[in-house]
């Protein structure tokens, strides 16, 4: 597999995982084997609101919102590498999803995520930006 390969893979199945985990499809005990063990042990999460997240508060958040959304979808689009150096990959994608209770119930964000192609993939830093409105108003939240 090309490194886009991988990465688009591993993005999207994170992704899944978490429609999954907030949708109460999977299992309590997979947060850990398909969540928490890509994660380095400083990684940090900045979402679109600026803040600064830490792989412990990530592990808080999760817990608590097992199952806590039954209509939540994501899809992912737009996976590219931008830069790769020995083994750490840089790469962008757009998230979008439909039913979110934390943010407007149909919204897209563009992230922007630094990876160490491990086994598993580890992921180092995450920072999400809203798409701008007229973006997302023009995007298809059909899925």
């Amino acid at each position: 597999m090309s490194t886009l390969e991988i990465v688009t893979k591993e993005i999207v199945d994170l992704h899944d995982f978490f429609t999954q985990w907030f949708n109460g499809t999977v299992e309590r005990g997979q947060l850990a084997p398909r969540f928490l063990s890509h994660l380095d042990d400083n990684v940090i999460f900045i979402p679109p609101e600026g803040h600064i997240l830490t792989g412990d508060m990530l592990k808080g958040g999760f817990d608590s919102g097992y199952g806590s959304n039954t209509d939540f979808r994501i899809q992912i689009r737009d996976v590219a590498i931008r830069q790769e150096v020995g083994d750490l990959v840089m790469a962008t994608y757009t998230e979008w999803q439909i039913g979110a209770t934390q943010s407007a119930h149909k919204n897209a964000r563009v992230t922007s995520v630094l990876m160490k192609m491990t086994t598993p993939v580890t992921w180092l830093h995450i920072q999400e930006t809203w798409l701008p409105d007229s973006v997302r108003d023009a995007g298809s939240f059909d899925f």
